[in-house]
């Protein structure tokens, strides 16, 4: 398949290179490179970068007409600085926008959209439903959630995957390498009271291969492990990992616009694609701490072999 990824060199679209590359695909990369790396994307067989903002018809339009992508992954956001309302609503509106007409335009045959646990808000409910009503607060959550809208009105086969945490190479934030880096450098920590959903990379890969397939389903979907994990067990494991005391961390209340529980029902997906995780919670953060015992804290380690 030729597949357009924008956001390419972000965590998960690099993954998904190096997990489907091998496989025969063709790639064409969107990015402007304000929070992926360029470093991630070398110029390999198969793989094509192009850099610019998707919020740019002119953009869009030519790589999409150059390339005729058979199937759209939309990964690229705007999340960097909650205040910027203006780029957020320009990435995940806009951009969305142009990504959808493009699509259409393309006639493609699948058009995969990555979106925030942030549309739900704070719930209050756990594990969240697919149906629950979004309750967006923040610039991040509602920018995207209005692209969301607006790429659920494709005329062309369209899904979106409402994601839990998603572990696995390059992942440079959050409290796994914050904990890891500041107890490897004998640095004090603190932990949120808050609990999330964390799923392996290889889990959200296995979801990937199904959701790609022609004819699948289309729509609405949580992509979650189920289950709703404190901050602090986050620090324990990794403390252990490390052979460290962890000792006594303060635990400091959720901030004004933070969620303080977070889980996800992937019933719905499990109906539709057949698709549940495999790995279970601790063995998600080992595998995620032996990454950065081999690779350490970095989101610009590659396993592409760029060309010599």
């Amino acid at each position: 398949m030729r597949i357009l990824i924008t956001g390419g060199a972000g965590c998960l679209g690099s993954n998904l290179i190096e997990h489907w590359l091998p496989q025969g695909h063709e790639f064409m990369v969107l990015d402007n490179f304000a929070t992926g790396k360029r470093e991630v994307v070398p110029e390999v067989a198969g793989l094509e970068v192009r850099e610019g903002h998707i919020a740019s018809a002119d953009f869009v339009g030519k790589a999409f007409a150059d390339f005729r992508p058979e199937v759209v992954i939309h990964s690229a956001a705007s999340y960097k600085d909650p205040e910027n309302w203006q780029e957020d609503a320009l990435t995940n509106v806009q951009g969305t926008i142009e990504v959808v007409r493009a699509s259409e335009k393309a006639e493609v045959a699948r058009l995969i959209n990555f979106q925030t646990v942030l549309c739900y808000g704070k719930s209050g409910v756990s594990p969240i439903p697919v149906d629950h009503p979004v309750a967006p607060f923040t610039s991040y959550g509602i920018s995207k959630t209005a692209g969301e809208q607006y790429l659920l009105q494709a005329r062309v086969p369209a899904v979106s995957l409402r994601l839990a945490n998603v572990t696995g190479p390059r992942l440079a934030i959050g409290p796994i390498p914050t904990f890891y880096k500041r107890l490897k450098a004998g640095q004090k920590c603190f932990c949120s009271d808050t609990a999330r959903d964390f799923l392996d990379m290889s889990d959200f890969l296995s979801m990937m291969d199904l959701a790609v397939k022609p004819g699948a389903a289309s729509g609405v979907f949580n992509v979650a492990s189920g289950e709703a994990h404190y901050i602090k067990e986050i620090f324990e494991l990794v403390a252990k990992h490390l052979k460290l005391e962890p000792g006594d961390v303060p635990v400091t209340p959720p901030a004004a616009d933070d969620v303080p529980v977070v889980a996800l029902d992937s019933s719905k997906t499990t109906q539709a694609f057949g698709w549940k995780p495999l790995l279970g919670f601790e063995e998600t953060i080992q595998r995620q701490l032996a990454w950065y015992d081999k690779y350490g804290v970095t989101d610009v380690f590659s396993h592409l072999k760029a060309a010599s």
